[in-house]
């Protein structure tokens, strides 16, 4: 019984952490950058999970909510480019492609808040990921600096949404690792102006 308190205290520590952080599409502060998380590309287009997160940025930058979207994921492989995929993703709803700023190097939640920290100086975001994910995506993102409120997309609850919400109580572990140890991303490098960029060109 206390093994299974332990390995619970990283997911309740999360629960507790996003605290009021969490927002609708309807009612998130207006904010000048969304970051989309990658989930995963089936035959080179977006996953169904992954397309949602797209439909709900895409949805609030047609209403004004956003001026900017920093799509972060893995360009690892050659054949494997999610980024690429999530700006092709957005561009056709509506998106320009001036506003959409690439982060490849997104291989884990925490590497990605760090990053859009560090490398693309975002200092306050909207963040967007299923319901299962975005406590810990709040939480490692506000602890690497940039102010966040979260948008958890709702699916369908098939075997895909189960598992990822049991791979959160590991993953949870990870993140409270990562907020005590605070290492650097698998990639970090000079300072991207993408994001200063797009957002001069909204008028910003």
């Amino acid at each position: 019984m206390a093994g299974c308190v332990l390995a619970l205290l990283p997911a309740t520590w999360l629960y507790t952490a996003a605290g009021d952080r969490l927002r609708t599409a309807a009612d998130v502060p207006r904010t000048d950058v969304a970051v989309v998380f990658g989930a995963g590309l089936w035959q080179g287009e977006p996953s169904p999970y992954l397309a949602h997160r797209l439909d709900a940025a895409a949805g609030l930058y047609r209403s004004g909510r956003i001026e900017v979207v920093l799509v972060t994921g893995d360009n690892s492989r050659e054949d494997y480019d999610e980024p690429d995929a999530m700006r092709t993703y957005l561009t056709k709803r509506g998106v320009p492609d001036e506003r959409i700023v690439s982060d490849y190097a997104g291989f884990d939640t925490w590497d990605s808040c760090v990053r859009a920290k560090k490398i693309f100086g975002v200092d306050e975001a909207v963040l967007i990921s299923q319901n299962f994910h975005i406590r810990r995506a709040v939480t490692l993102c506000q602890e690497a600096g940039v102010a966040s409120y979260g948008i958890g997309v709702d699916d369908v609850h098939d075997v895909t949404w189960y598992y990822g919400g049991a791979r959160e109580v590991i993953a949870a572990g990870k993140a409270l690792l990562d907020v005590v140890f605070e290492p650097d991303p698998m990639f970090l490098g000079p300072q991207e102006p993408g994001v200063a960029r797009a957002l001069r060109t909204a008028g910003r």
